[in-house]
């Protein structure tokens, strides 16, 4: 196994469905930038109640990317 070295950026995803399509959301927007993704870590979920009900979830990320 080769070694590599990585980056970490701090992202937020949102959704109005649930925190899995919150994540997969900030991972699909940052592919559009950011080349050699290889994982993500959860650092904190929150969320906008109205009504008594969940009508938004955000989910902030680290983002580990391969450095060329």
């Amino acid at each position: 196994m080769t070694s590599h070295t990585y980056k970490l950026v701090e992202l937020v995803g949102s959704s109005p469905s649930s925190s899995d399509d919150a994540i997969r959301n900030a991972l699909a927007k940052a592919q559009a930038t950011i080349k050699h993704i290889d994982w993500y870590q959860v650092l904190e979920s929150r969320g906008h109640v109205v009504d008594g009900r969940i009508a938004h979830f955000q989910v902030t990320l680290k983002v580990g990317f391969r450095i060329e």
